[in-house]
This record gives C-alpha cells, sequence and structure tokens, in this order.
C-alpha cells in the first residue's frame, strides 16, 4: 500500500508532482500508477493533469478508474491538481461540450481573450498570479492570502452568481475565476503547486497532513 498515490492518466508533468511530494513528505512511500488497485489501497490521492480534459476523461474510463476514482472522493483525502480541478464539475466547454465527473456544481469556460486597461490578455492564462484565500481550510495553513501561484490553463470554472459555495480561492485574469474549490475531503487547485516554489511546496506539505476535515 502506498501512502500517496499520484494519478497517471498520459497528461504529463507526473514526475514534476512526485518529485515535489518527495520532498514535502520525506519517508512516505509515492507512487505514479494508473492502477486501479493502487489508487484503492493509498491513504491519499493525487489527481494532476495538463492538456485536453477529453482525452483526460476518456483515459479515465477506457482503465475502468472512474469508478475506484469516484469512491476515492468520498473516502479520502483527495488533491486535484489543474485537470484535476476542472474535471471535478459538471462539464466543459472543451471538445464542443465535455461531461466531467459531477463533484462540483457548474461548467467550466474557455477564457475569451479578455482586454484590460486596452490591453489585449493572452490565452492561455500562462505566468504567475495571485490568489485570493475565500475560505478558511487546513490546506491555506502556512500561506499568505494573495500569495503567488503558477498557472497554465485555457479553460477556467467560473465563480458562481450566488454565494461562494465550495470556492476556496479566487483569481483575477481579466475576469475573476476559481482557483481553488473544496468539497469535504477535497481539495482541488487550477494552479501548479509543483511549479510554484515555496508556496506550492507549502501547500503540498499541507496535503500530506491533512486529514480530509475542514
Amino acid at each position: 500500500m502506498s501512502d500517496l498515490v499520484v494519478v497517471d492518466l498520459g497528461t504529463g508533468n507526473l514526475h514534476s508532482v512526485e518529485k515535489a511530494l518527495e520532498r514535502v513528505a520525506p519517508g512516505q512511500s509515492i507512487k505514479v500508477t494508473r492502477a486501479p488497485q493502487d489508487i484503492a489501497a493509498a491513504q491519499r490521492v493525487v489527481l494532476p493533469g495538463q492538456g485536453a480534459i477529453g482525452s483526460w476523461l476518456r483515459a479515465l474510463a477506457n482503465d475502468d478508474l472512474e469508478q475506484v476514482l469516484k469512491e476515492a472522493i468520498t473516502s479520502k483525502p483527495v488533491l486535484g491538481i489543474c485537470l484535476g480541478l476542472q474535471s471535478l464539475y459538471e462539464a466543459s466547454d472543451e471538445d464542443g461540450g465535455t461531461v466531467c465527473l459531477g463533484v462540483l456544481t457548474g461548467r467550466v469556460r474557455r477564457f475569451a481573450e479578455p482586454a484590460v486597461s486596452g490591453e489585449r490578455l493572452k490565452v492561455p492564462h500562462m505566468g504567475w498570479n495571485r490568489v485570493n484565500q475565500v475560505m478558511d481550510h487546513p490546506m491555506w495553513s502556512d500561506i499568505g492570502n494573495g500569495s503567488r501561484f503558477y498557472f497554465v490553463h485555457s479553460y477556467y470554472a467560473p465563480v458562481p452568481d450566488v454565494g461562494t459555495r465550495n470556492v476556496a480561492g479566487e483569481t483575477e485574469y481579466g475576469i475573476k475565476f476559481v482557483s481553488a474549490a473544496a468539497r469535504e475531503n477535497v481539495f482541488a487547485v487550477q494552479f501548479h503547486p509543483e511549479k510554484s516554489h515555496r508556496q506550492g511546496l507549502t501547500l503540498l506539505r499541507n496535503f500530506v497532513r491533512w486529514d480530509g476535515t475542514v
């Protein structure tokens, strides 16, 4: 049994996540895998991904991982990164419309290259940006509000019109979007903590210590 499992759906950057976890969790067993039995047995699950959400979700279905992942989402600490956040919503506009896991309410949209102060912002949103913490959560421990994290994405989860249910962090890029979401034992971020230096490692360290309660 592994202490932590990084789910491998063939979308790259997995070993950067693995190496970052090794830094913050010395002595713990960390495994990159797509084997359902490994995911089921792990104490904590990291769900990373970058690129196209359609191929990511098809890999989930083709390897019969969807059910075991849904069971993990209801029973143990889970950290989603990038596509690992977007996949938790009900649907995405990517690939003409993609049905997602439905853990969080809402639909993922594509940035429309918004103009700010006369300057057109580039898509994808790539680089460092601030995260405004809008929920008290153990995953934010020792991370200052407004800390900067590294983003690479063309799609985003809109902030709900009513309230901030399940929203743990917000970021501005022409519009305000969800940069961190939380529901019970699941915490997910749009940014890449493994690329975000000290504050990113702090978030990963918090995950390693988090028992899944708020």
